[in-house]
């Protein structure tokens, strides 16, 4: 199976398993006893429907209508498979709903309609404007969309936005407005030549215009050519861009040109046309998934250039989700009666400048740099940064209450902006951002259970999102009757059976070394040699002695015989006494640490602050700053039991060793968690007003039984358990983990292995082991 079947099995498994489709309707409110669906439902809902009928604006007071967002497509142009109708494109309008619901807390319901005349397509979708706050049009081919969108923002008196258009624009207007201020160039001077003329540059070419461009100096080309006065097949749109000029084909209309904007098809570039542009040129290639000219030609072509694309895996990416789900968010909290001009230019403005301000610490480890700057390979913000919904949106509710279209001002702003931060909390950013880390310097794993087909499943997904470089240990033949039984591509990923005779080198170089650890230690000679058949203990010399990066296990064995292997043959950190296992809960708030939950079970008062001291150091790895409950039965001395003076002794070891941490107790869990409770009874606590968000347990018990718990009924993902302490990283599946755990926690191996094994670059490996070479081709088009 290639890779491109490969893609597609995996897409449509993802789409097909459990409850089809990708969204679903949860209630709000309580909906348990005969109360509340009395209350819910007849008779108690009568009521609400009584106040509307007096006073239509009293449905934004009484249903979701505020908060609701139709997607609503024909399927005439849907991505870039075409006309393929409303039913084949539902995929797409349900994907969009849930970029609108994770990046801003927008509910959405799709709409596919069985109509291409955009009369009757207009009618049907103005009969729908009493459910909803707002609706995004989206995949409606040209010219039609032009005609749509116009009449219904005449006719309706909800925010309306057809995103193809006016997403690209806004985004890509933003980039262009700080590429021309790091080129130092005016955007009412600027040649601009454009090519094609579908919805998305016709909406573009009108906001530069919008900010200052001059009409004149356009050239725009289709598929045809220049759009000039000697045409005779152009539509009324594409005529209000005709030009006299003489340069009927792209490459002599980039002569000189200043900036170029590419909305058309892949490769209509090369170096010599980017050469010929003006000096400090700005080229902006956003077909997809292949730009007019690539990022390695273009920038090879010239020192001087400004580049951007649609594509996530080269710097300044125009995308979409950095627009639609704001400027709805601005739009609907306004009750604006249209998104027009005004408000599109200050979403514009916002990203603009926001791409100038220090970007947090979230973002830089995303991208794996260290200080992430404005400049030319940052012209706009990451799609990860989680100030944008709280930038974007009350830019775009201010210019929305400046023009006039607004029903319901915001009067207080500070407490508005502080709602959008506390809306979505961080926990989906958190794992886009170490997946992304990961992505930029992936490392070798050894998956040393690979006689299973979870195992198996989550190894590809590994090295087809490129995030790491697999390495199965196990029977070959087996693992690969495995894999075509179930489906999966291992073409490119290495198997080892450590038991068999091709081994028997690499075995006793590694029971050599082994012996040398523990020959003081219980291991005799012949002791030493018949370990390494076992996978664990011959996994865990491979990264001992560099031959990968991290190992994972433990899906099928019991956690104290996975863990011994990694203790003897890797060892703990200097300075470390003893490991600890962490948890780490993705919640609405963000995410939530537990340590310990796996390996010691009545730690005394100077473990127990060890244990809080490397959870500390491993939060921190994930650019997030802890702030530290140490929990127990007792507050602040409220109980004099030897437990509970062992947490608070351990607290007062942690900040002996280091003053500058957050942390306090011993405290109960709930009072960790209520703010108002902690400042009103113990307002001396170094956590007064600060989110908690590492938890330490006082014993193994504590800490497994709240585990299990938070797991079983918080509906939160869980990943986990993150060893704490051992020199090299080694990490140990719980039993039975699904193929998402497993995925996720090889990101955290990852993520582990950058930092602990820093000093060999990749491209070091490569050069030491020539058969790593091939692994070099994971897709970049992640």
């Amino acid at each position: 199976m290639n890779k491109n079947e490969l893609r597609r099995q995996q897409a449509l498994e993802y789409h097909a398993k459990g409850r089809p489709g990708k969204i679903e309707v949860i209630p709000t409110k309580e909906a348990k006893t005969q109360r509340d669906l009395s209350l819910a439902y007849s008779p108690g809902v009568a009521e609400p429907c009584k106040e509307i009928a007096e006073n239509k604006e009293d449905v934004y007071k009484y249903t979701a209508k505020g908060n609701l967002v139709a997607v609503i497509s024909n399927g005439t142009a849907v991505l870039g498979l075409g006309d393929i109708g409303p039913e084949a494109g539902k995929p797409v309008m349900e994907g969009k709903g849930v970029l609108f619901k994770i990046f801003a807390d927008i509910d959405v319901f799709d709409i596919e309609i069985a109509e291409k005349d955009p009369v009757k397509f207009v009618q049907i979708v103005k009969a729908l404007e009493p459910t909803f706050g707002g609706i995004n049009l989206e995949d409606i081919k040209a010219p039609e969309c032009f005609y749509i969108e116009q009449e219904l923002k005449k006719q309706l008196s909800i925010p309306i936005m057809h995103d193809d258009q006016h997403g690209t624009a806004i985004i890509s207007a933003a980039a262009l407005l700080n590429a021309l201020e790091i080129q130092k160039k005016k955007i009412e001077k600027v040649k601009v030549v454009v090519n094609g003329a579908g919805a998305a540059a016709i909406s573009c070419m009108k906001l530069y215009i919008a900010l200052g461009a001059k009409k004149e100096n356009f050239l725009v080309y289709d598929s045809k050519g220049l759009i000039n006065t000697d045409r005779d097949d152009l539509d009324e749109i594409k005529k209000e861009f005709t030009s006299t000029s003489k340069a009927t084909t792209l490459e002599q209309g980039l002569k000189d040109a200043d900036v170029f904007i590419g909305l058309s098809k892949g490769n209509v570039l090369n170096q010599e046309m980017v050469k010929s542009m003006a000096r400090n040129a700005i080229v902006f290639a956003m077909a997809n998934p292949d730009p007019e000219i690539s990022w390695e030609d273009a920038t090879a072509a010239r020192k001087d250039i400004i580049m951007a694309t649609g594509r996530s895996d080269y710097p300044n990416q125009v995308n979409n989700v950095l627009g639609f789900p704001y400027i709805f968010r601005g739009a609907l909290d306004v009750r604006a009666s249209q998104i027009n001009e005004e408000m599109k230019l200050a979403a514009v403005r916002a990203l603009a400048e926001l791409a100038k301000t220090p970007v947090p610490d979230i973002v830089n480890m995303a991208y794996n740099e260290k200080n992430i700057s404005f400049g030319e390979h940052y012209i706009i913000p990451k799609p990860v940064d989680p100030r944008l919904l709280s930038t974007v949106a009350p830019a775009v509710a201010r210019a929305a209450i400046a023009s006039g279209v607004a029903k319901h001002p915001i009067t207080d702003w500070d407490a508005y902006v502080a709602d959008l931060e506390t809306r979505l909390g961080v926990d989906n950013q958190v794992m886009r951002a170490i997946g992304n880390k990961a992505r930029r310097d992936p490392k070798r794993i050894v998956f040393a259970e690979a006689d299973n087909v979870k195992v198996l499943k989550a190894a590809q997904i590994v090295f087809d999102e490129g995030v790491g470089y697999p390495i199965l240990l196990g029977d070959e033949t087996r693992i690969r009757q495995m894999a075509e039984a179930n489906g999966i591509d291992l073409e490119e990923i290495p198997i080892f059976d450590p038991r068999s005779p091709k081994m028997d080198e690499k075995r006793e170089h590694y029971s050599e070394l082994f012996f040398k650890k523990r020959q003081r230690k219980g291991f005799n000679a012949y002791e030493a040699k018949k370990v390494m058949r076992d996978r664990n203990y011959f996994g865990a010399m491979m990264v001992e002695c560099g031959d990968a990066d991290a190992m994972i296990s433990g899906l099928t064995k019991n956690y104290p015989d996975t863990i011994r292997p990694a203790l003897q043959c890797v060892g703990i950190e200097e300075g470390v006494k003893k490991i600890a296992g962490m948890y780490m809960v993705l919640t609405k708030k963000g995410p939530l640490f537990l340590a310990d939950t796996t390996v010691n079970f009545n730690p005394t008062a100077q473990e127990l602050a060890e244990i809080t001291l490397l959870a500390a150091k491993e939060v921190r790895h994930f650019n997030i700053t802890p702030r530290i409950a140490m929990l127990s039965y007792s507050n602040f001395g409220s109980s004099d039991s030897p437990e509970a003076r062992l947490v608070a002794e351990a607290r007062k070891i942690v900040k002996e060793k280091m003053p500058s941490l957050v942390v306090d107790g011993e405290m109960q869990a709930n009072v960790a968690f209520n703010k108002e409770l902690l400042k009103e009874n113990y307002p001396f606590s170094e956590l007064v007003d600060k989110e908690v968000n590492t938890l330490i347990f006082p014993n193994l018990a504590a800490g497994n039984v709240a585990y299990n718990i938070l797991k079983e009924l918080g509906g939160a993902d869980t990943v986990g358990p993150i060893l704490l302490g051992l020199k090299k990283p080694v990490h140990v599946l719980q039993l039975g983990s699904s193929v998402r755990s497993i995925f996720n926690m090889a990101l955290i191996a990852v993520l582990d292995a950058q930092i602990k094994c820093k000093n060999v670059s990749t491209e070091e490996i490569v050069k030491r082991s020539p058969w790593w070479k091939r692994f070099r081709k994971v897709s970049k088009e992640i």
